[in-house]
């Protein structure tokens, strides 16, 4: 039996045909415009595309995980946080913060904790603001931003 390597790819074109998946983590398409032609794309391939995430540089030294989004039927998987763990990397010596902002939920929070991100500040009424319907996570209704962050040496 053959063994697949994981792999990722940076997306250089064509981003929005990945939108299927960029919109589970965010979803709605005017948002994802916003930063899609701004940001780096890494896709994470284990035989077939897993996970994804769009990363953009907000000033000097500090970067946006803007989305990360797994198909759902490998979410829990471990993908997600490969992922993270290749953009530190790859960002190594350029970022030296790296944030990421989410809705107030606990599961998608302690997802980033588990990352290496800390709590650091909240945009009230972001969802609220921002999107053109209300968004659920697990039940709830997201309408503030939590922002995480994570320093590198």
């Amino acid at each position: 039996m053959a063994v697949i390597a994981m792999k990722v790819e940076i997306i250089l074109n064509n981003k929005k045909q990945f939108l299927d998946l960029l919109l589970l983590a965010d979803e709605q398409e005017d948002m994802i415009d916003k930063y899609l032609d701004r940001g780096d794309m890494f896709a994470l391939y284990d035989g077939n595309l897993k996970s994804l995430c769009v990363v953009t540089r907000e000033d000097d030294g500090i970067y946006e995980l803007k989305n990360i989004a797994t198909y759902e039927k490998y979410q829990g998987q471990g993908y997600g946080r490969q992922l993270v763990k290749f953009i530190f990397e790859y960002y190594k010596g350029k970022c030296k913060t790296m944030i990421v902002g989410t809705g107030d939920s606990p599961l998608i929070i302690q997802f980033y904790k588990n990352c290496g991100f800390v709590m650091s500040h909240y945009i009230r009424n972001f969802f609220i603001d921002n999107y053109d319907h209300q968004i659920f996570e697990c039940g709830k209704q997201l309408i503030d931003q939590v922002y995480l962050k994570k320093d590198f040496p």
